[in-house]
């Protein structure tokens, strides 16, 4: 039995050196897996084999052999694991050094961004207004029946209502704004005179979409009250503002026209910017390109926010900002500017 015993023991110990002999040469942590498992699976591991020997033996060579096949597997373990931290490690430094980034490099220029047009046309327009005196204001684009209709002296039988096709959220109470002058009412109603503000904000309407129509676009609204306040303000103001986006050459001409809250009402015009007025089919071969809507507040709108007409008066106006646009960029189609084709937009 001494004989066995000392046989088992030098078989171990033979094992052991050779399955650190092989663990050394290994360069893959999936060859090391394969290792694993050959020597210290729990199925058919080498060490495992021995561990069957072990109720053959007898009772005086049993521990013997136990404390010999813990203790190479002990020593195999720790060196498994201090070889598969040396591989982790080693694979680390390589995939360091691959993806090492040279920082002398220059870098890669990104593009810059720039403002859209819409965007840049409001700024243009509120700085014009600004220097004047007004204020830029900012109003909801979900309205009630009363701000965008009847407190404009538009009641629910004025014909007025049908040049708006409205887009309601609750039939006759909730609507999406068709124009920014209900901001008229909620400013004069919060202020007392002297008022100067100008309302830039989108505003929807139910229309067919075409070269010049969309059912979502930009207006800019915008109002003057005091106590002195003509319609030769109003012509000063509008004709400054025209020459100021347009060029200083522009000759400007005023139109009566119709809107119910202003009294009396005008429709204003710029010589054609390509034609310079001799006519051609962008001014439609009139001369003129029509710009904005303009007029004195009417008494029933100033009395239905507390103000006395007879002790104030004041001028309003507004206008489309992709016509603004259209007209200052010489661009023919209004889709353009939501289609968000980066080869119009970069253009600007």
């Amino acid at each position: 039995m001494i004989e066995q015993l000392d046989a088992l023991l030098a078989q171990l110990d033979a094992l052991q050196e050779r399955a650190l002999r092989e663990l050394e040469a290994i360069n893959s942590l999936a060859e090391l897996e394969d290792w694993d498992v050959r020597y210290l699976g729990r199925h058919r591991g080498e060490l495992k084999n021995f561990s069957t020997l072990i109720p053959k033996l007898g009772k005086a060579e049993r521990p013997v052999i136990g404390q010999k096949i813990n203790a190479v597997k002990e020593k195999l373990e720790s060196a498994l694991e201090t070889r598969r931290q040396e591989l982790r490690d080693r694979e680390l430094r390589e995939a360091l050094e691959r993806e090492r980034l040279d920082v002398t490099l220059p870098g890669r220029a990104l593009p810059a961004g720039h403002m859209h047009p819409i965007s840049r046309t409001i700024l243009e327009v509120a700085r014009i207004f600004t220097r004047m005196g007004f204020q830029v204001v900012q109003g909801p684009e979900v309205e009630t029946d009363y701000y965008n209709f009847q407190a404009l002296n538009i009641p629910v039988d004025h014909p007025a209502r049908d040049m708006q096709d409205t887009f309601w959220v609750v039939p006759g109470e909730i609507l999406l704004r068709t124009q920014t002058s209900p901001m008229q009412i909620r400013v004069m109603q919060a202020t007392r005179p002297p008022v100067r503000v100008i309302v830039p904000g989108k505003v929807f309407r139910h229309e067919a979409i075409d070269a010049s129509h969309e059912a979502m676009f930009h207006q800019i609204e915008g109002l003057l009250v005091d106590e002195r306040c003509t319609m030769a303000d109003l012509k000063g103001s509008l004709a400054r503002f025209a020459r100021e986006m347009f060029g200083e050459d522009r000759r400007v001409r005023f139109r009566g026209s119709y809107f119910p809250f202003t009294e009396p009402s005008a429709e204003v015009d710029i010589d054609c910017i390509l034609c310079k007025g001799s006519g051609c089919r962008l001014c439609k071969y009139s001369g003129w390109l029509e710009i904005l809507g303009s007029g004195m507040v009417h008494p029933r709108v100033l009395r239905e926010v507390g103000y006395d007409p007879r002790k104030y008066r004041g001028y309003a106006f507004g206008m489309g900002v992709e016509r603004i646009a259209m007209l200052k960029y010489a661009i023919g189609e209004i889709r353009l500017f939501s289609g968000n084709d980066l080869r119009f937009l970069r253009q600007f």
